[in-house]
């Protein structure tokens, strides 16, 4: 079957179009590509941890396929926890991160690969693991990317003598694999093989449920039943009109979507026609719509949890008239997380994110498997640490999308990058629907991101075009080129009979099409 595939690894990419090629339909691409991305992309995918699928099945509604991580359903006093921050080296930053067993939240990245493959796929789920297998045994040759992400979090793997005897460099086991390197997973590829032969009870009641249990014992929160209770939920997509194009994302718990959409709300009351992309104008205008939508998840957070902005109230007419005032009275002038988007012949549209934090340092014995920290990330816990509700799916930023054109057209887009998502997503989409960029130009062009009112901007624009904007904001850094801070949206795009699609070079991005 043709189709085209956009993803944050060449392999990974590959993986999805030999599916296709061999008749399977964009869903069983993106779940091999999944499966794929916890090979080779392993410092931002793993089976152990979670993710969405948005899925438009040929001449079907949209829906989402939530299997994102779940809080366990008891806490452990916090002085019985594995639970220790490091510091993940960014080189002109740092940040700190919490890892071991005490920040391992319920997995499900399992769960949701068999789910969607019931619903969706085609083709035998041995077929769909095939090519992971294949790489975990025979190996992977490290790429700039990959090496780079290993430094920054370097020292999660260092902590573990499990993690370094599996991604140890084999030139020197005391360091990670640098660029060109071979990394091989065997147990991986054993683990994989297993769970096509036996299915995803083996996760989540088998062997492997078991063994997560013994590991989590002397520090951490999961016990048997966090496992077997463990659940895909489908989801009501969120929908809304931006301009005259219609647009599926995330919804709530997720706040990725919420946002993404807010900010959407706001633009579409700007317009951007005359003054053009890169403009003082535009860029002003849409720094100003970043900081109403962080000022606007403040105070939509539901329960005092800046985790959970509410629904009704972010998108309620009279709380968006209320910001729509601020904007018109202003005067113009990292995450480990990786995404699939697949569109087919058919008119099967898949877009995908998968995300295991940084890793918690904690590999499943014997199975290759590094479990999630979410419990341990920061912005998923802005209540503080150790206080989360117990037996909740966890909020997040991701936010896999689709948009339907008025002229027939549907593009499939997602990205990595914690809160960097949601402005990296807005832009894209503004790209696409208010300046009418083709699908490489909205991806590749530069970017702005505010955050606590400080602003970051990608090179890449007229530096004569930017002092109102830096003026406005006086807290701020330009950046040399593109740099995978500012996200990674891998985007595919379907228009009448042609394919066609960007992956985002800022994060290894590569897109396939098959004819």
């Amino acid at each position: 079957m043709s189709g085209v595939i956009a993803a944050g690894h060449e392999l990974t990419a590959q993986s999805g179009a030999e599916i296709l090629r061999a008749g399977g339909n964009a869903f069983d691409a993106a779940l091999a590509a999944l499966a794929t991305a916890c090979v080779v992309e392993p410092a931002l995918a793993s089976l152990g941890g979670g993710g969405f699928l948005l899925a438009q099945p040929a001449r079907e509604a949209v829906r989402l396929y939530d299997f994102f991580v779940q809080t366990p359903r008891r806490r452990r006093a916090a002085s019985e926890l594995d639970f220790r921050p490091i510091i993940a080296d960014f080189g002109a930053a740092a940040q700190e991160f919490h890892i071991g067993q005490g920040a391992v939240a319920t997995p499900g990245i399992v769960r949701g690969l068999f789910a969607a493959h019931r619903d969706l796929g085609t083709l035998p789920i041995r077929d769909i693991l095939h090519q992971a297998v294949r790489h975990a045994h025979e190996g992977i040759r490290v790429n700039a990317l990959q090496a780079y992400i290993f430094g920054v979090i370097a020292a999660i793997y260092r902590e573990s003598p499990a993690a370094m005897a599996i991604y140890g460099s084999h030139d020197d086991p005391g360091r990670l694999p640098g660029e060109g390197e071979t990394l091989r997973q065997p147990a991986l590829a054993d683990t994989l093989e297993s769970l096509a032969a036996e299915g995803e009870d083996l996760f989540y009641r088998g062997e492997i449920a078991a063994s997560i249990v013994r590991e989590m014992r002397s520090g951490g929160h999961l016990e048997a039943a966090d496992l077997t209770g463990y659940a895909m939920i489908p989801r009501r997509p969120l929908t809304l009109d931006y301009r005259k194009a219609r647009l599926f994302t995330n919804p709530p718990p997720a706040s990725g979507g919420l946002l993404i959409a807010f900010g959407l709300q706001l633009l579409g009351g700007v317009d951007f026609g005359a003054p053009g992309f890169g403009s003082p104008e535009h860029l002003v205008r849409l720094a100003r719509v970043l900081a109403l939508t962080q000022e606007a998840r403040l105070s939509a957070c539901a329960h005092g949890s800046t985790a959970h902005p509410d629904e009704a109230l972010l998108l309620d007419p009279d709380f968006l008239a209320r910001y729509r005032r601020l904007l018109a009275g202003q005067a113009p002038a990292r995450r480990g997380t990786t995404h699939i988007s697949v569109i087919d012949a058919r008119g099967n549209v898949a877009s995908l994110s998968i995300s295991n934090g940084e890793g918690s340092g904690c590999l499943v014995p014997g199975t290759g498997i590094m479990l999630n920290n979410m419990l341990g990330e920061e912005d998923l816990n802005p209540d503080g640490f150790h206080r989360w509700p117990t037996d909740t799916r966890m909020t997040s930023m991701m936010a896999p999308m689709l948009l339907n054109f008025p002229d027939g057209r549907v593009a499939a887009l997602g990205s990595g990058g914690s809160n960097r998502i949601r402005s990296a997503m807005l832009q894209v989409v503004s790209n696409l629907v208010d300046f009418g960029m083709d699908v490489e130009e909205a991806v590749t062009a530069p970017r702005i991101h505010l955050e606590d009112r400080h602003l970051s901007v990608e090179g890449g624009f007229d530096t004569e075009r930017l002092h109102g904007l830096l003026a406005a904001y006086p807290s701020h850094h330009l950046w040399e080129d593109r740099n995978l801070f500012f996200g990674g949206v891998h985007t595919v795009v379907r228009d009448g009979a042609s394919l066609r699609g960007a992956g985002d070079p800022r994060r290894g991005g590569v897109c396939t099409v098959v004819a």
